[in-house]
């Protein structure tokens, strides 16, 4: 009982002694835990505004879709001048030898554009956007039909003269009932509106807040309206996680579609927002490593400082020190009681530098149209400030420490 009891009151009366050398000499404890309390300070605030500026940018590539592919045409270098743009669009047979084959993908979509002038009354909008898309396209780009219906294979087989429309354009070109059983002209042909879809603005990042006309006729009555329109494809995969594997399965099936040689480039691109994800996570994470070795440095500087007070702090109780060791004090407890009130110093300079940092990262989550809403100072960044605070006290305090155990008390006795 006797040998359990007497280290926790040896480290009792320590803290206490060291907060009241701390106290007896504020002005100096202050200056030597500036250091360590700018270092917190900085570690906390910026971890908290780095993660959570991660947090925005992939909450923002999200909501375009992480389980989304889009698939293009593209003419490699080496194959200029023997094949065009012509040759290398996604088109519906390219599209059904991945229905027929892809295990990893859910459903595909075709679409493709043009520009073209939409009129309704005395209303008339130039320049518009006009998609040619395949039934599965608004459900793959988790768009909400509101009113009206969608559209089906029939539509783009008898290639109709339809139109679904965004609810924007509704109230722009002014038309009544809804929508839905009004008339349009798209470049002077007639287009009856079946359906009315939900107006999605792009993500604050992506320019996102204008909303504009759209206007969504059948994937087969564009290509009437249109030569030979450039094509391509969204692709909705199965479940996410399987980025890379729909990678490889696509690249395989499209190029024995193609009837691609070994030696041939592909004719097609592909992007992946999971992959994109993935990548933006990684740099995240390195970011916010970089940024914490960065800041870390200035607890190192504040660690000089405190062994440089500590080695004050030895020399200037040199006497009381030798009277102690005369005394019979064991130079393990004189050394623990130096190393605990470094350690402790830089404790209390963490602390303080927590608070600042919180206070930081509210006044950050207080600031409009930044991306800091969310920002809070992790769990993770709170241990690691009190860890490295610490480690430092003791890397730092552990030579003022040994010097002060290892005095010769009759040395220490006669000193001035």
């Amino acid at each position: 009982m006797g040998v359990a009891v007497m280290p926790a009151r040896f480290l009792v009366q320590t803290v206490l002694f060291a907060l009241a050398q701390m106290f007896n000499n504020k002005a100096r404890a202050l200056l030597t835990t500036l250091g360590i309390v700018i270092g917190v300070w900085a570690i906390t605030t910026v971890i908290a505004a780095v993660s959570s500026l991660n947090t925005w940018v992939l909450s923002e590539f999200e909501s375009l879709g992480a389980r989304r592919l889009h698939l293009w045409g593209t003419v490699p270098e080496s194959m200029r001048g023997t094949i065009s743009w012509q040759d290398v669009r996604i088109l519906p047979d390219d599209a059904q030898a991945l229905r027929d084959n892809a295990t990893t993908i859910d459903s595909i979509a075709l679409s493709a554009s043009l520009r073209a002038t939409v009129m309704h009354a005395d209303r008339k909008f130039d320049g518009v956007s006009v998609q040619g898309i395949d039934p599965d396209y608004l459900e793959i780009e988790n768009r909400s039909i509101i009113a009206g219906r969608p559209f089906n294979t029939n539509d783009s087989e008898n290639r109709l003269q339809i139109a679904i429309v965004n609810d924007f354009a509704v109230d722009e070109l002014r038309l009544a009932s809804g929508g839905v059983g009004e008339y349009i002209l798209v470049n002077n042909r007639r287009f009856l509106v079946v359906g009315v879809v939900e107006t999605q603005s792009l993500p604050a990042m992506f320019g996102g807040g204008d909303s504009r006309v759209e206007v969504y006729i059948p994937y087969g009555t564009i290509r009437s309206m249109v030569a030979m329109p450039w094509s391509a494809a969204i692709v909705q995969l199965r479940a996410a996680g399987v980025a890379e594997e729909a990678r490889e399965e696509i690249r395989y099936i499209l190029r024995k579609h193609r009837q691609l040689g070994p030696e041939d480039e592909d004719t097609f691109g592909m992007f992946i927002l999971e992959s994109a994800l993935d990548q933006l996570r990684a740099v995240g994470a390195g970011l916010t490593a970089a940024a914490g070795v960065l800041v870390g440095i200035s607890l190192l500087v504040g660690g000089v400082g405190i062994m440089n007070i500590m080695l004050v702090s030895v020399s200037e109780r040199t006497r009381e020190i030798g009277l102690r060791k005369a005394l019979g004090a064991n130079p393990l407890v004189i050394m623990t009681q130096f190393l605990i009130e470094a350690v402790l110093l830089c404790v209390m300079g963490g602390l303080v530098g927590l608070i600042l940092g919180q206070s930081t990262t509210l006044a950050l989550r207080s600031i409009p149209n930044f991306p800091f809403e969310r920002a809070e100072i992790p769990v993770w960044a709170i241990a690691l400030a009190f860890g490295f605070s610490a480690g430092v006290g003791v890397v730092f305090g552990m030579y003022p420490a040994i010097k002060a155990a290892r005095l010769d008390p009759i040395v220490a006795l006669r000193h001035e």
